[in-house]
């Protein structure tokens, strides 16, 4: 108690009162600093920064074998065109459901996909695929094995080179969701429908980020954790 405030108590107050009030004061003190030191698990914080800005700390690159050169430039990351996949792979833990990724991808130069995006969902992985196909194919691969080319996920629509997309990807126990620019592009109900992903993007298991004969460049990625 700082001396102003018992100055105060001890010349308006009856000797039963102080006493009372000093007990209540110092109640309410110890109260506090134990929930401090006890905060719940959903107290912390849900959105997790997943690229600093700076360098590729809590990332691999993916040796395909066909990759380009991967590396930070002016706060974004580079996969720079290879004979194939150029990528990325979380070395951290991950969920396996109930959770959102966002990003922001641009196509620098090429004409396919420039996020190839492989996550689990629950025991299974599946690869979200932003302007593939020849550059304009949005879907999942794959479904029942088929790829976001032949599946009922499967949409068109075009993509400028040197423009910046935000992507948004949702996973929760029974679908799996996705946005670019705010517009929903994905909207699957898992039910009995097996999930898969192609072989040219194993290494990217259980979470990474591809281009195909693409340069592609990444910023502002974040994993938000779902409550159940």
């Amino acid at each position: 108690m700082d001396d102003l405030n018992f100055q105060f108590i001890n010349k308006f107050c009856s000797p039963i009162i102080f006493i009372f009030l000093i007990i209540m004061i110092s109640s309410s003190r110890s109260v506090l600093a134990q929930t401090n030191r006890t905060l719940p698990v959903d107290s912390l914080p849900t959105i997790i920064q997943l690229f600093d800005g700076k360098s590729l700390n809590g990332w691999e690159k993916s040796d395909f074998g066909t990759q380009g050169p991967v590396y930070v430039s002016d706060g974004v990351i580079i996969l720079g065109m290879g004979e194939g996949c150029t990528g990325i792979r979380w070395e951290g833990d991950f969920p396996r459901v109930n959770y959102e990724v966002s990003l922001e991808a641009m196509r620098v130069e090429g004409y396919d996909f420039f996020c190839g995006m492989t996550f689990p969902v629950k025991k299974d992985p599946c690869t979200l695929i932003v302007g593939g196909w020849g550059g304009t194919v949005v879907g999942l691969s794959s479904i029942d094995g088929l790829d976001a080319s032949e599946n009922s996920t499967s949409t068109m629509r075009p993509f400028q080179n040197n423009r910046w997309y935000k992507i948004r990807l949702r996973v929760t126990s029974d679908s799996i969701r996705a946005w670019i620019d705010g517009r929903n592009v994905v909207d699957f109900e898992i039910d009995d429908h097996k999930l898969s992903i192609r072989p040219e993007v194993e290494l990217s298991k259980p979470f990474g980020i591809t281009s195909w004969y693409t340069t592609a460049a990444l910023r502002n990625i974040r994993l938000k954790l779902l409550k159940k």
